[in-house]
């Protein structure tokens, strides 16, 4: 298998001494869910790509058909091939099994437009095009939760080791973490397995919320790991019978999840940040990427907020931004300059959910950041105090956000008006299909009441 010469070190230790049995060949759809084929090992090495119908770019989370308008649903193949720096080990499996991320093309050997990977892609080109490589640094946040195997009935927090449900506000306790460390131990055994880095895990405010911190990077590279982290996750938590969730609000009266993006800029020809002077102080570009993030996010929403639960989580004091606003180390506003060092110069967007497709919430932040470049704005002044008291800029429901998407001409020329199309149709096939279902709220007050 000549293939296994082209893998990434971690992989290459995953197999040795080994029978690799199995090859899982993937890709993420709009909502980032795993779609592909798995086939054995021997038939994978004698292959150089396979096909997939480009329908599962037109299926909704709750697994209904999109009809493209401009794409009459005939299913054509696309064509994925093998990015082989992505292989990685599945270490949950029960076989010797590696899972490879596919780069996803046309017939004619153009990238697809709906892909997400490749909308990514094409955003990072227009950074490198001007001479600048953009790096990320996402956060994950996720609740772990008793198994829910009645969609009627709440979501509940885990039983600890101690035999009672994890406790809510008990952020950064040590003693919060421990409560269910053995999923904490295979959450980090499968991502040494897989070659991940994990910069840091931590305890968040709500029951059974784990923060966990990344490294920073490429952003490919960084969605990539974030696409397999929630799978690992996911996977760590099922070995102890229960879930992981990365919905932005699973709990009522919980904080809810987010995934914030730091962003800074290098510039290519030198590698230094391009947000900090010579003499260390802050650079004028840094302020247009604040004003591109500020001016162009709200466009962006229905995509850092991709479902109607996504919504919740935009609540007054509940750590959760509701406004586009800046400041200097203020968790208070969406967009937030951390402390740190002139080399490490970033901003925040602290506006994401942890329900966002990696890909595409990355690209949709990156583009607002790249138009402030190109624009050569300034933001409004620095927000000093609680932004709480300044609600502005954000749509607060998913159709809402969809109307500002469809109107964003720059947005949907930087991500690409094929991708914004299917994604917008898709996402307004969703929100029809929430309005129907009659919720246990309406019925309570309601059915007698009204």
């Amino acid at each position: 298998m000549e293939f296994l010469d082209h893998l990434p070190e971690a992989a290459r230790e995953f197999v040795e001494g080994r029978k690799l049995d199995e090859v899982e060949c993937i890709v993420a759809d709009l909502s980032g869910i795993a779609r592909g084929k798995a086939m054995p090992a021997a038939k994978f090495a004698k292959q150089s790509h396979f096909y997939l119908p480009n329908s599962i770019f037109l299926q909704s989370i709750n697994g209904d058909w999109v009809d493209d308008a401009d794409a009459p649903f005939t299913e054509p193949d696309m064509v994925l091939k093998p990015d082989f720096t992505t292989a990685s080990a599945a270490p949950w499996t029960a076989d010797c099994t590696l899972q490879v991320i596919h780069d996803v093309f046309t017939q004619d050997g153009e990238m697809m437009p709906v892909a997400p990977r490749n909308v990514l892609k094409r955003v990072v080109e227009r950074y490198r095009k001007q001479g600048w490589e953009p790096i990320v640094a996402p956060e994950m946040e996720f609740f772990l939760v008793a198994q829910n195997t009645d969609p009627n009935q709440p979501v509940e927090p885990p039983i600890g080791r101690t035999g009672r449900r994890a406790a809510q506000r008990q952020a950064y306790s040590m003693s919060a973490v421990d409560e269910y460390g053995p999923i904490i131990d295979d959450i980090y055994d499968f991502a040494e397995a897989m070659g991940l880095e994990i910069d840091g895990i931590l305890q968040e405010g709500g029951a059974g919320q784990i923060e966990m911190n990344l490294r920073h990077g490429d952003p490919v590279k960084l969605a990539d790991e974030m696409f397999y982290f929630k799978r690992l996750i996911r996977e760590a938590a099922l070995r102890h019978q229960c879930y992981a969730t990365f919905m932005a609000k699973p709990i009522q009266d919980e904080p809810g999840s987010a995934m914030h993006i730091h962003h800074s800029v290098v510039d290519l020809a030198t590698g230094q940040n391009i947000f900090s002077n010579p003499d260390g102080s802050e650079s004028e570009t840094f302020l247009h990427f604040i004003a591109g993030l500020q001016n162009h996010l709200a466009s962006t929403i229905a995509i850092h907020a991709p479902y109607v639960n996504s919504y919740r989580r935009y609540v007054r004091d509940f750590a959760a931004p509701i406004n586009l606003e800046w400041g200097r180390d203020n968790r208070t506003t969406g967009l937030r300059v951390p402390i740190s060092g002139p080399e490490a110069r970033r901003i925040e967007n602290r506006l994401p959910g942890m329900d966002v497709n990696p890909y595409l919430s990355i690209a949709a932040s990156l583009a607002c950041g790249y138009l402030g470049l190109v624009e050569k704005v300034l933001p409004r002044d620095p927000y000093v105090g609680d932004a709480y008291d300044s609600a502005e800029g954000i749509p607060d429901t998913l159709a809402a956000a969809l109307d500002l998407l469809e109107d964003a001409t720059q947005i949907r020329d930087i991500l690409g008006p094929d991708f914004c199309r299917v994604y917008t149709q898709v996402k307004r096939t969703e929100n029809d299909a929430y309005l129907q279902v009659i919720s246990p709220w309406e019925r309570e007050h309601l059915l007698l009441n009204v």
